[in-house]
């Protein structure tokens, strides 16, 4: 994608560190040094409030009684995540790897493999429709869900909306939805609505498309007798996801919000603070990156260092 305009506010830049490095940049940036004296001063005053308890989970959920760890990205490109970065067999034995590294780690929660695919991916161009995105067909999708299978893993499909809408993306994926293996992702960055352009400014989506994405898996819950849904939105700025408070929780569908930006251990920890663990919704995730991550000799966070975070996460992705 094209370099997004860096977003730096007097008291956090770790806006600024994700902005351009999410799912498919596509141009090197620079990046700005961070003040961590003034993100430790903000640390300080802000609050977190107290997490909210859980409806009572229905028959097969999967949160909370396991912890899901799932690889990202799009099989068609290396540069979007984990998924196409190496052959197949290799990818899913390192899935095995971080799978067996978070078992040992909470050795009292069992721990799901997943695979979170991109089915909708943002572009800077408007393609033949005008809408910005390019969705990856029924085979490509089946294909990753055989992967998925062959590990007893769970497969997200991921949208990334540009120009277009819910309403718009979601009839394609239902044949896969009603399976029980399958869930939805939701990514806010790639969102622009009417206008705008995917990769120069952050997208935003509302509490208003969260619940209508609630309510198409819920239906799908009771009508095909399925076994509740994991819904994951992606969140790094405030913005990114408004009125979350008005997220509806329904039992028939397990919500999380997932701190899906990369930057040193203390920036990503902040980020959570203040834009996940500050927003109580239901559940919380995040995102650990391969490459961004470590791209100023950082170390990666390991289990332990994301077990430390309050509360702590049920669903870990790598890209």
């Amino acid at each position: 994608m094209t370099r997004c305009r860096l977003l730096i506010a007097s008291v956090l830049l770790f806006a600024a560190a994700t902005a351009s490095a999410q799912q498919d940049s596509a141009r090197p940036h620079k990046k700005r040094p961070a003040r961590r004296a003034q993100t430790q001063q903000s640390a300080a005053r802000d609050s977190t409030p107290p997490w909210p308890t859980p409806p009572v989970p229905l028959p097969g959920s999967i949160l909370p009684g396991a912890r899901i760890v799932a690889f990202y990205g799009n099989p068609l490109s290396r540069r979007m995540g984990i998924l196409a970065e190496k052959p197949v067999d290799s990818m899913l034995a390192r899935l095995d790897r971080e799978v067996a590294a978070w078992q040992a780690a909470d050795p009292t929660t069992p721990v799901q493999p997943a695979l979170h695919m991109i089915v909708s991916v943002a572009q800077a161009n408007p393609g033949k429709d005008g809408k910005y995105r390019q969705r990856a067909d029924s085979g490509l999708i089946e294909r990753v869900y055989g992967w998925a299978r062959s590990r007893n893993a769970l497969l997200f499909l991921d949208v990334q909306l540009g120009r277009s809408t819910l309403a718009a993306e979601m009839p394609r994926l239902i044949p896969f939805l009603r399976r029980p293996d399958v869930h939805l992702g939701l990514d806010p960055e790639f969102a622009m609505g009417e206008s705008g352009v995917p990769g120069t400014r952050i997208g935003t989506i509302d509490a208003r498309d969260v619940n209508d994405a609630i309510d198409v898996l819920a239906n799908l819950v009771t009508t095909d007798s399925l076994p509740p849904k994991v819904l994951v939105v992606h969140r790094f700025t405030r913005d990114m996801l408004t009125h979350s408070d008005r997220i509806r929780i329904d039992p028939r569908v397990q919500v999380v919000i997932n701190m899906d930006g990369w930057g040193p251990p203390w920036m990503k920890r902040e980020s959570y603070r203040r834009y996940v663990a500050r927003y109580p919704v239901e559940y919380t995730g995040f995102k650990l990156f391969y490459r961004n991550d470590t791209r100023d000799g950082e170390p990666m966070m390991r289990p332990r260092d994301v077990l430390a975070l309050v509360p702590r996460p049920f669903y870990i992705q790598y890209q």
